[in-house]
């Protein structure tokens, strides 16, 4: 009697092993389907984004060159396409461009909004911050004193990659404010920082210099005097290089590099 319980409990397990295996089949088969459509999903996104960022590569150079070239036209034209790629790199780096291109005709708004856009489709937190830098520095010699330290502290954070040309502007921010004892002691700073780039720091010993000798107040209606003049024409010349570059006539002493 022993014998048939044990051969009837085994037949049930058999039976009921039966029946999970068969519930379970479908299942099993689902996640490798799953499985193999994720391995493909992935597979066609990266070689999306491979292709994308050729492309912009690509287009990029031609758009250089045809600026070097005094082709602005063509080469507005290949930054706008770029702007619209999903090359995050590249895209914010085209952003950035036609930002600089408004800036020198004279469009502050225009070129702060694209700034801003760059920094938001970087993918690259250094790309980020250079643009957000350069938004910050059209606007030092326009808007009022509390919206750049807005733009501006943020970047000046331990870690952050452009914390010493922040700092600089910020100086030269609060002397456009008439605020000599703040700037001050903002250059007093980057002159004493290990980590600081010689010119920064030589920048920043010029700016005490001007400000100890009292010249400093008329930095301001300098500054202001200079931004009213007619801007160049975009189409001539090189494009603009660096922070300082988007920011012309910060200061005598020159704006953050």
């Amino acid at each position: 009697m022993t014998d048939l319980f044990e051969e009837v409990e085994e037949q049930l397990r058999s039976d009921r092993y039966r029946t999970l295996a068969m519930k379970a089949l479908p299942i099993a088969a689902a996640v490798v389907v799953l499985s193999a459509v994720g391995v493909g999903g992935y597979w066609g996104y990266t070689h999306w984004r491979g292709q994308a960022e050729t492309k912009a590569s690509e287009q990029f150079t031609q758009a250089a060159e045809a600026f070097a070239q005094g082709d602005a036209a063509r080469a507005t034209g290949l930054w706008t396409e770029i702007s619209k790629s999903s090359a995050k790199g590249y895209k914010s780096l085209a952003l950035s461009r036609l930002a600089a291109q408004q800036l020198t005709a004279g469009r502050t708004a225009a070129a702060v909004k694209l700034y801003d856009e760059a920094a938001d489709a970087a993918g690259d937190p250094a790309i980020a911050d250079i643009s957000r830098l350069k938004s910050a520095l059209a606007l030092i010699d326009t808007a009022p004193y509390k919206d750049v330290e807005a733009r501006l502290k943020p970047l000046m954070e331990e870690g952050r990659p452009y914390r010493v040309q922040a700092r600089e502007a910020l100086g030269f921010a609060r002397l456009m404010a008439a605020d000599t004892a703040g700037a001050r002691q903002e250059f007093v700073v980057i002159s004493q920082m290990l980590d600081a780039p010689e010119g920064a720091r030589s920048r920043a010993k010029a700016a005490i210099t001007l400000i100890d000798s009292g010249a400093a107040v008329a930095v301001p209606a300098t500054v202001r005097a200079a931004a009213a003049l007619p801007p160049p024409n975009v189409s001539q010349g090189a494009a603009p290089q660096g922070p300082a570059a988007q920011a012309p006539a910060q200061t005598p002493a020159q704006g953050p590099q």
